[in-house]
């Protein structure tokens, strides 16, 4: 019996194929092999095309099967992973009514915070547990507000992993996991929000039906199954945004768990038990993929947009022709520091844990007759691993302190450089593991199916590849210097 996972990335659509009795990866396929354009038509502006994700994700399973590896008829059920916050809008025959305003669009951000101010801070925060801010919510209220002839035909509005749901088996669901990143859902009522539909002026109709993430959310179209080479009704058994996905495919389940990421952005992601929030909104609190009413489970998720998309910028502007990899090792022939070369890795969009401020990416401390690609190679990486850390302060004001990090080898973490950087700056181990988003979008279908009794039966198999410990190095002046450069920024932008 095989399980089938999406992963929905900005960059590109990741598919897994799991043996669902030894959860072991079978077959992977990433479907476009450069990275998928975001639609920029102002600044701080960021679109994507829903129809473009779904035909990614189509190539994508077809280029799995092309591996010979399974037969596509074993396939027992899907689950997909998408990238969050993400507003797609259709109409009353499931057509799309616009491009996807996806996470990083920063054009919501005013709206979201005067409705912050209007509903009240403190009413937000213990009921959203979060400011409106530039999330779903703002979002459908800037589409109300600036096209109104696009809104009058919504029919239904969905996050990213809803709109692929729907086009996998005709049917419109969300879930509490998807309607809280959106910041629609009260944790006080357990309902969507009075307070944001009566402000925006939404009606509950124009939301889909809400069910449990591990759950039925439709069985796969004939049409669409004999396109894919797949059986005729299989169950969309599992749906979540990416990073509480992550969390999932690390078993990062349990209170004062944490997973982190760094992929096109940077996430640490810990779990709470306790309705939680910062006053300032600056780390988000969401519902996990195993909330319920009666054991709230919780995720606390800092987010720095621009982390792989940094590097991706930096090797295309300095690294042409070079690999990721080269350029991790030509990173390392520089010595820790960077010989002074500071970088403030802030380019994509309103950064939420710096109170929504568009600061952009800023290189510091250029000595013409010194610094030579090599330096901003690695003075990337550590600007990126030091606002981890920066974030991850105030996720400790907020009482979250790891003991440990789980992480996938994967993206930035491939670099050793990155990880051992990582460790030292915050100065918590990580373990790595040989996991990624669509493999636990894989196991998440198995247990919403129910072919996996609990979720520490679908994680039985999985063991950490990797221990990096932090080593005393001198990262801790870098950081403070790296901190006094970003505060001189913030305080030149009030």
């Amino acid at each position: 019996m095989l399980l089938l996972g999406i992963d929905i990335g900005t960059s590109s659509v990741k598919v897994a194929i799991v043996d669902a009795d030894t959860q072991k990866t079978v077959a992977l396929a990433q479907y476009p092999d450069s990275e998928s354009p975001i639609i920029s038509l102002q600044l701080g502006w960021a679109e994507q095309s829903p129809d473009m994700w779904w035909e990614q994700i189509q190539q994508a399973i077809v280029l799995c099967h092309s591996s010979g590896k399974y037969n596509p008829g074993d396939i027992a059920a899907i689950g997909i992973a998408y990238q969050m916050h993400g507003l797609v809008l259709v109409d009353k025959d499931q057509q799309l009514l616009r491009d996807s305003i996806i996470w990083c669009d920063s054009r919501a951000v005013e709206i979201g915070d005067k409705a912050f101010d209007t509903i009240g801070h403190q009413k937000c925060l213990s009921h959203l547990l979060n400011s409106p801010g530039n999330f779903t919510a703002s979002k459908l209220a800037w589409v109300k507000e600036n096209e109104p002839g696009i809104y009058a035909r919504i029919y239904k509005m969905m996050l990213p992993g809803d709109y692929i749901g729907m086009k996998l088996t005709g049917e419109i669901t969300t879930s509490v996991s998807s309607l809280s990143e959106g910041v629609f859902f009260d944790f006080q009522s357990n309902r969507l929000s009075k307070d944001i539909l009566e402000y925006f002026g939404f009606s509950e109709s124009l939301f889909p039906e809400i069910r449990p993430v591990f759950s039925d959310h439709g069985q796969l179209l004939a049409s669409v199954a004999g396109k894919l080479g797949l059986k005729p009704g299989i169950p969309v058994a599992y749906k979540a945004g990416d990073q509480p996905n992550n969390a999932l495919s690390l078993n990062v389940l349990n209170p004062g768990e944490v997973a982190a990421t760094a992929g096109t952005s940077g996430v640490i992601y810990g779990v709470s038990d306790h309705l939680t929030y910062d006053p300032q909104s600056r780390v988000n609190t969401f519902a996990h993929v195993n909330y319920t009413e009666q054991q709230p489970s919780l995720g606390v998720l800092l987010c720095i947009n621009g982390t792989g998309s940094l590097y991706r910028w930096t090797k295309n502007l300095f690294g042409s022709g070079e690999s990721y990899q080269q350029m991790n090792d030509e990173a390392k022939q520089v010595p820790l520091g960077s010989d002074g070369l500071r970088i403030l890795p802030f380019g994509n969009g309103a950064e939420r844990m710096l109170n929504n401020k568009l600061v952009g990416v800023h290189m510091h401390n250029i000595d013409l007759n010194i610094h030579t690609r090599s330096h901003i190679f690695r003075s990337v990486q550590e600007g990126i691993a030091c606002a981890f850390r920066y974030g991850l302060d105030i996720m400790r004001e907020n009482k979250m302190n790891p003991t440990v990090i789980r992480a996938g080898r994967a993206n930035l973490f491939l670099s050793d450089l990155f990880a051992q950087t990582f460790v030292n700056v915050t100065g918590v181990p990580v373990e790595l593991y040989q996991n990624d988003g669509s493999v636990g979008a894989a196991l998440g279908a198995g247990i919403g199916a129910q072919i996996y009794q609990s979720e520490k039966e679908a994680f039985q198999n999985m063991h950490p590849i990797q221990l990096i410990e932090p080593t005393d190095n001198g990262m801790e002046p870098i950081y403070l210097e790296w901190k006094n450069l970003l505060q001189q920024q913030l305080a030149s932008q009030n």
